[in-house]
């Protein structure tokens, strides 16, 4: 049960590894600083903020967002550290609220890992503050407790950096502005410069510029990584495990529309930015709307090859220890560039919406515009700017889709087979590896201003989460999928496909996989893991084979967690298989009966921590006997559908992302040679 707290208030922590959610409304910063036991941080590398997002059992969001997810390990603190702030301001840059007082009150949460909120505070009565600390996490006598603070600072995260005893508080605060910025410069493209004879054509002046627009609230089930953090993470990465903003809107009668043939900069995962043009001596830079020098857009900053043009796209052009690595950075990095985008374009066009409606209502509430065709020609001017609003938005957005499409089609044929499609010649020339991978694909995510442009939906290895193949109901116009028998047998191959592909990417040993079919029904789908022989067993049936298989990994997980408690790891018992172990369940909850329920959710709870790693094949609907009692396991998992879904959001603005699943095409052997050459391995590597 939740806790909500007030103001002062605190309440102990029952886990170490959790999420904290924040919901505004309106784009805030996320930041937090680390204090040791006197409660003094001692220096900036004790703060996290957008400029320097990550530290050791912390991270926090790059960008200004209306929903953020900070990641959170306790465990995982320098023993110095003593107390964990959360802190909130509002932008400077963005033209966007400049106190607390002007906007929602913020809701802060405590969650676990599996989305269950612990904790959670309304950050109420601020008015003037533009910067508040909101929770305080602090260690007493060994366990973690939360207190609801709610402390706010008229003169913003200055001020509040310098009530923490940090002496290098301007400067931080004004790294993570610069942050903030720069991501708010590569989100929505620069209006363009008007010359001396355009500012004369327009003598009327422009309305006011209206407010960025709010986030898209998360989809249920996201994931950057999961997150599309299952993350998704790409992994469906991350995750992400972590909300963004919609992005700036255009000041009116500006539209987006950047200079032409600049291109986003593939340099770097992130899309840093680029040095902004030198100036002409003596000659200032030009200002923002805001008053301060323009942040260069990171959309309008590509390499510039010999022959003067934009440089074409690299793969694997991003930072990283390895290849893998810098691949997978640089899907993520289209991924955010993709939301980004987008986002420009929907708040340009609502803007243009509500900028036409505007002036219709003008046009029709005046008595004087119905004389004389006043009315009609006010009108057709309104219609005339919306379409060209919409259009100039459109614009932007093609040549930012083409960028990236030329980016994926060169990162496409390059990615290693953990991140490439079934349909890829790597697999034909698929060799057993001995490293494991940072992520695995899951599938592709798109939205539906270019369905055309796939991003690879990665989620980081090992699996933080479980996975679920949703075999029910699916949102299908036309009903297609009202079958349940073509539902479960779409939802079992696009299991086995996934559990083919995580077996492929693992040195031989390193990943076993364990079935639960206990009506037998999945025994089509499993044809090419029994086959090749790579199960660690034939699939168990009935519900004596259920409650054998599911006994056996619970007491696998009991037997490392007192290992790795014990300061143990290599006192388990002789020939224990030390590999990732992967549980395929189908049917549930057919042959489950409620010891066996209670295994299975302390599977997929405590599993992932130790190596035991579930996937779940089922209808919610046919588990609904047992009530509320298991929606937390439900929440636990990455849901994924057989078919394409709009069931996934991305960490940045919230879009509803269309999944679809990493099918072995019709007709393809190359799950069966795949298999065939693991298993070939696994025996070499045996004797």
């Amino acid at each position: 049960m939740t806790a909500e707290l007030v103001r002062g208030q605190n309440h102990p922590l029952s886990e170490v590894r959790l999420e904290i959610r924040i919901s505004a409304g309106r784009p805030v910063v996320a930041a937090a600083t680390l204090r040791d036991d006197s409660g003094r941080a001692r220096s900036a590398e004790w703060v996290v903020h957008p400029g320097a997002p990550v530290l050791p059992g912390l991270e926090v969001s790059r960008q200004a967002a209306a929903d953020h997810r900070l990641a959170l390990d306790l465990g995982a603190m320098p023993e110095a550290v003593h107390h964990v702030d959360v802190l909130l301001a509002l932008p400077a840059a963005g033209g966007g609220p400049t106190r607390f007082g002007a906007v929602a009150a913020p809701f802060v949460a405590v969650t676990g890992l599996d989305g269950t909120e612990l904790v959670s505070y309304t950050i109420t009565g601020l008015d003037a503050e533009s910067a508040v600390i909101a929770l305080e996490l602090y260690r007493r006598q060994g366990a973690w407790k939360v207190r609801a603070v709610g402390q706010g600072y008229a003169s913003g995260l200055t001020a509040l950096l310098t009530d923490l005893g940090l002496a290098e508080a301007g400067e931080l605060a004004a790294a993570a502005e610069e942050a903030v910025a720069q991501g708010l410069a590569r989100s929505v493209a620069p209006p363009p410069s008007r010359t001396t004879d355009d500012a004369r054509s327009h003598q009327a002046p422009a309305p006011p510029r209206p407010d960025p627009a709010a986030a898209v609230s998360p989809h249920k089930g996201c994931s950057p990584e999961g997150q599309v953090s299952g993350t998704a993470g790409p992994a469906v990465q991350q995750p992400a495990s972590s909300m963004g903003s919609g992005g700036a809107t255009p000041a009116a009668g500006s539209p987006p529309s950047p200079p032409a043939g600049r291109t986003i900069d593939y340099r770097h995962p992130r899309r840093q930015p680029a040095p902004p043009p030198p100036a002409a001596s003596g000659q200032p830079a030009s200002p923002s709307p805001s008053g301060h020098p323009a942040a260069p857009k990171a959309a309008g900053a590509a390499p510039v090859g010999h022959d003067g043009q934009p440089a074409r796209p690299v793969a694997g052009d991003a930072t990283g220890w390895s290849m893998d690595e810098r691949l997978y950075n640089q899907v993520w990095g289209m991924f955010e560039d993709l939301a980004r985008t987008t986002a420009a374009y929907r708040s340009a066009v609502d803007f243009a919406d509500s900028r036409m409606d505007k002036e219709l209502d003008q046009a029709l509430s005046d008595p004087r515009s119905r004389i004389g065709g006043q009315g009609d020609d006010a009108r057709e001017a309104a219609r005339a700017k919306h379409t060209q609003l919409v259009d100039q938005a459109r614009a932007a957005l093609d040549r930012d889709l083409a960028q990236l499409t030329d980016e994926s089609e060169v990162v496409e044929p390059a990615l290693p087979a953990a991140y490439a499609r079934w349909d890829n010649p790597v697999w034909h020339g698929y060799r057993v590896p001995m490293e494991n991978p940072m992520a695995v694909r899951v599938g592709d995510l798109h939205l539906p201003e270019d369905p055309s442009l796939r991003i690879p939906m990665l989620i980081r290895l090992p699996l933080e989460r479980g996975l679920w193949i949703d075999s029910g109901r699916w949102a299908s116009p036309d009903d297609s999928f009202a079958d349940a028998g073509e539902r479960r047998r779409l939802a079992m191959e696009a299991a086995v496909a996934n559990a083919a592909r995580l077996i492929a990417v693992h040195p031989p040993g390193e990943f076993g996989v364990h079935v639960v079919d206990p009506a037998g029904s999945g025994a089509q789908a499993l044809a090419p893991l029994v086959r090749t022989g790579v199960l660690a067993g034939p699939p168990a049936a009935g519900a004596a084979g259920v409650a054998d298989v599911l006994s056996r990994l619970t007491e696998r997980v009991d037997l490392v967690q007192m290992a790795v408690r014990g300061g143990a790891p290599d006192a388990l018992p002789p020939g224990f298989d030390a590999g990732e172990q992967l549980l395929i369940v189908n049917d549930f909850p057919h042959g489950f009966d409620d010891r066996a329920v209670t295994q299975l959710r302390y599977i997929a709870d405590e599993g992932p921590a130790v190596g035991v790693h579930l996937m779940m094949v089922a209808d919610r609907e046919d588990a609904a006997a047992y009530g509320p009692l298991l929606d937390p396991l439900w929440r636990s998992l990455l849901r994924l559908t057989p078919v394409p879904d709009d069931h996934l959001a991305d960490p940045w603005v919230g879009h509803a992302w269309t999944y679809e699943p990493s099918v072995v095409p019709s007709g393809s052997q190359v799950l069966q040679l795949v298999l065939t050459e693991v298993a070939a391995a696994r025996r070499d590597w045996n004797r």
